[in-house]
């Protein structure tokens, strides 16, 4: 839970936490366990890195939300602007004009509300 929190931040966090119930109570389990204690925890990456590589997944994957989400993840993990628009200008010869073209828009959006 300390790695999903220093990640996405406590809001985030609170906000899923606070939704969960018996549907979706193993759900969160699952990914508190194993997204963020298994898999983001690994020496091999750093934060930094992890971040990039999961900002071009989504963008091939179009999920703007989550895309959104790790948008504010990756500058809690020290990513830069440059960083996320290089991301996006590499997905768009390996995922396509129009996925790179809605990651511009959602990263903006996302962008625009930092201070």
């Amino acid at each position: 839970m300390h790695v999903r929190r220093t990640v996405l931040g406590d809001a985030h966090v609170d906000k899923a936490t606070s939704q969960i119930n018996e549907f979706n109570a193993d759900f969160q389990q699952f990914i508190t366990t194993y997204a963020w204690g298994e898999i983001w925890t690994r020496p091999g990456l750093s934060k930094l890195n992890r971040s990039l590589i999961t900002l071009a997944m989504l963008i091939a994957l179009n999920r703007k939300a989550e895309f959104q989400m790790h948008i504010r993840a990756a500058l809690n993990n020290g990513v830069t602007e440059d960083e996320i628009k290089e991301v996006i200008m590499q997905s768009a010869l390996y995922c396509g004009l129009p996925a790179a073209n809605e990651a511009f828009h959602s990263a903006l959006e996302i962008l625009n509300q930092q201070p």
